[in-house]
């Protein structure tokens, strides 16, 4: 039981330096022009200097929702471990890790909140470019979600001991 509680909290603790690596690099979507290598990301477009990330009018708000679930998902993710470490000091033997498995489950709403949106709106949709694909960021992304959602039902199942 404790080799499962130290897994889970080695994950969980992944989870949050993925979700932070995710938000606040400029990797999610990459593609070639004739200045070179683009990034672009949450906040900036990146080719050999970043700048501001410009969207249309219409995709502006798209743009402040995925920063700000991408945020709440930090967020969340943080005070579920947080609440973790509480609950594994506090909590009396034989029950379940509730509120932990809760907020984690909500993390992974936020999660996919962002990343669907992201997807749906951004992708492929940078003008001038050619070969556009999604970089490292979005995958970290998609893998927080897997993650979060896996540690969310298992801190829900899982006993304290």
């Amino acid at each position: 039981m404790l080799v499962l509680l130290a897994g889970i909290f080695v994950v969980h603790i992944a989870t949050v330096i993925m979700l932070f690596v995710s938000t606040i690099a400029n990797v999610w979507m990459v593609s070639s022009s004739s200045f070179g290598t683009i990034s672009t990301g949450l906040w900036l477009l990146c080719n050999k200097t970043c700048n501001q990330l410009s969207v249309k009018s219409g995709d502006e708000t798209s743009l402040k929702v995925v920063q700000a679930f991408m945020i709440l998902s930090i967020i969340f993710s943080v005070v579920a471990l947080i609440l973790f470490i509480i609950q594994l000091f506090t909590l009396e033997k034989g029950k379940r890790f509730y509120m932990t498995g809760a907020v984690m489950l909500v993390c992974w709403m936020c999660i996919l909140i962002a990343v669907s949106i992201y997807t749906a709106r951004f992708t492929g949709k940078t003008q001038y470019v050619t070969n556009p694909h999604h970089g490292y960021c979005f995958i970290l992304a998609w893998i927080c979600f897997c993650f979060s959602f896996i540690i969310g039902i298992l801190y829900l199942v899982l006993r304290k001991k």
